[in-house]
Order: structure tokens, then sequence, then C-alpha cells
């Protein structure tokens, strides 16, 4: 079965983090974008038809997926497109998925042979066999399935679309934009519709002002009886990454081995842009504990539970703990830094001292000095 795949870019704020990129484009894990993810599950699915779709700041997630050549994607036919705002001149914004979706039905419409689509997110990371999630879709016979997530709402967390089940699956309840219950479900914004319903139905909603997926298809389709939906339950690792809290958080888990083997290494790999750098060097002075380091890296001091990207370097005597530090970024000479997210090219200066929290970690903006 030919399916055609959906990458929304996501444009939530990530404060300091997103000014200037996407959440697609959001440094994640050591040396990949948060859009790996996505590419690399709808590719090892066999999805070779995929559009991204982005509202604003794309360039930087452009640069880092080119011509899609890391996932298989540069094919004369099908391949890897970019759905800007200014397909369609009278949207530069678009106010919600559907309108986005309004704007890119050239790209629906090309390969009438494909029957699904998939539609997924920028900011929920998940290593996914999607094959399964089709199947699921296809058996199930209705309108949409819908990824979901147990152990996410705890009646605190804002869930974009939460559903309550009953013992058989079935949706008996639904929430959106609603700090759900701990006995709902989560979305994980990943959904498979056939594709000749979703053109239809996107262009009904917006000739009724509806620009939104999980409000107006879902949650309204469903409680008119217009929309069945299926739940596909995921039981593996799903990180959400739609707060700074969370994306610190998240970055952290990934030094526990078991979420580290669940994200990289679980049904399939993730791939990302290939750079070619020199292995990390280690002073004989540095002492190391509990850290992923990517390649390129200068480690003269100690680090401690910390996610270092490429080509970072720490200075002698500087104490780094509980850190996310983005590529190309110098912490200098008896600095200290606790609980404190460095953009790229950061420069921390001899001797400084940056002291975050768990739950508000300090985040120094690309190409500052401090």
């Amino acid at each position: 079965m030919n399916v055609t795949g959906i990458v929304f870019t996501n444009d939530a704020s990530l404060g300091e983090l997103t000014t200037k990129r996407t959440m697609a484009s959001l440094p994640f894990g050591g040396r990949y974008r948060q859009v790996d993810w996505a590419l690399s599950n709808l590719a090892c699915a066999g999805v070779r038809h995929i559009g991204i779709i982005s509202r604003h700041n794309f360039q930087s997630l452009m640069n880092h997926i080119g011509d899609g050549e890391e996932w298989g994607l540069e094919l004369e036919e099908g391949g890897l497109e970019f759905l800007t705002p200014y397909a369609q001149s009278e949207v530069h914004r678009y106010r919600g998925k559907l309108e986005s979706l309004a704007s890119a039905m050239d790209f629906l419409a090309y390969g009438s042979d494909d029957e699904l689509v998939i539609m997924t997110d920028s900011a929920i990371l998940s290593n996914i066999d999607l094959t399964k999630v089709i199947a699921a879709h296809v058996k199930s016979g209705r309108n949409i399935t819908v990824v979901t997530k147990a152990g996410i709402c705890n009646g605190e967390k804002m869930i974009d679309l939460a559903m309550k089940l009953d013992g058989k699956g079935n949706v008996t309840d639904m929430l959106v934009d609603f700090a759900a219950p701990a006995d709902y479900v989560a979305s994980m914004d990943i959904f498979v519709v056939g594709k000749k319903w979703l053109i239809q139905q996107t262009k009904e909603m917006i000739a009724r002002d509806k620009f939104h997926m999980d409000r107006d298809l879902v949650l309204g389709g469903w409680q008119r009886g217009k929309v069945s939906v299926n739940v596909y339950p995921f039981d593996g690792a799903a990180l959400y990454n739609e707060s700074v809290e969370e994306y610190f958080k998240n970055s952290m888990a990934l030094i526990d081995r078991d979420i580290r083997h669940d994200m990289f290494g679980g049904n399939h790999p993730i791939y990302t842009k290939v750079r070619d750098r020199v292995p990390t060097y280690y002073g004989e002075e540095c002492q190391i504990a509990n850290c992923l380091a990517a390649d390129g890296c200068m480690l003269e001091g100690n680090v401690k539970e910390s996610i270092l990207f490429r080509q970072v370097t720490i200075a002698p005597g500087a104490d780094v703990e509980n850190c996310v530090i983005m590529n190309d970024s110098v912490v200098g000479e008896g600095a200290e830094l606790k609980y404190v997210i460095l953009d790229k090219d950061v420069t921390v200066t001899p001797g400084a001292k940056l002291i975050g929290t768990k739950k508000s970690p300090v985040i120094v903006k690309r190409g500052e000095t401090v």
C-alpha cells in the first residue's frame, strides 16, 4: 500500500531556543534535530513521498535536511518537498493544521496510487514502527487512527488531544487543550487517514472556517458521529518536548541506557545529517561521568550528567553538571555550570558561574558571550 507522509514542524515556542528555528530543527540528543525522528519513522516504514509543512523560521530546517539523502528521499519522483506558507499567497501563516493542509492540496493530489496519509509532528519524539500503525488502521476500517501514549496525562500538563477509552480500546470521551486526568491517554500527534477522505474533509472544514485538526476534525467530527476513530496504543518511549522544562528533562533522560536504546535503537535507526568530525579528545585531567558526548569535542574539565553536541570545548578546571551544550560552544577555564542550556556558538568566559534549576534551566542564546 502506498502512503504519503506529512511532517508538521510545530511552531510552538520554547523561548530563546525557538526564536530563530522551528521545533523541528531544534537540536536534541547530541547530534540530532527533532525532525530526524519523524523522518526516520516515515522512511523506515517505506514512505517515499513526504511533505514538510512549516510556516516560518524554516531556513535552518532546510539547511539540515537538504534533499533528504540521509533518509533515502533524494528521488526523481516523490521524495521530499518543503511546503512553506507562501505556496498560497493569501495564507502567509496558517491558523491550524487543516488550513496548512488546504494550502498543500497539490502535494496531496500528487501520486494517485497513494491510498493513505500519515501525519506526524516534530515536538513528540518516538522510535515507532509505523508499518504496524498502518496495518492497525486498515484492519480497523475507521476514518482516522490516532497513536496514543498512556502515562502522559496527569491532571496538570496541557494535552492537545486526550481520550478516555473503555476496556475494548474504544473512545468514550475526548478533551482538547485540557489538563486531562490520569485515566486518559494522550495523542502523540501521529494520525493515519485515507487520502481521499482527508482531502474531502479538509475542504469541507475550511469552507466552514474550521482550521484545527484536533478540535474541529477529530473531536468535532467524533461528537457529531461523522468521524470514526481508531486508537493505536504505543508502549515505547515517547518524549514530549513541548516546553523548556520538558526539553531539558527529556535531554537528561537520554543518559538512561534503556531510554537511549528505545529512542535510538528500538525499532529502527534514527538518521541525521552526516558531518565528518575528528574523535572527541579527553584530556588527562578531565573527569567525565554519565554523559553523552558527540564527536569533535575537546574535553579537559569536569563534566557530569550532561549532553554535549559536536565540537564542544570544556577548558581545564571548568565544572559542568546537568547541562545541555550545543555545537561549537566553549566553556572557559574555571567556569561553573549547573542546569544550563547553551545554544550553538556560545562562549562562557573563564570563571563565569551559571546556576539554574531542573524546572527552570538557564538558557544562553546562540552566539552570545557570558
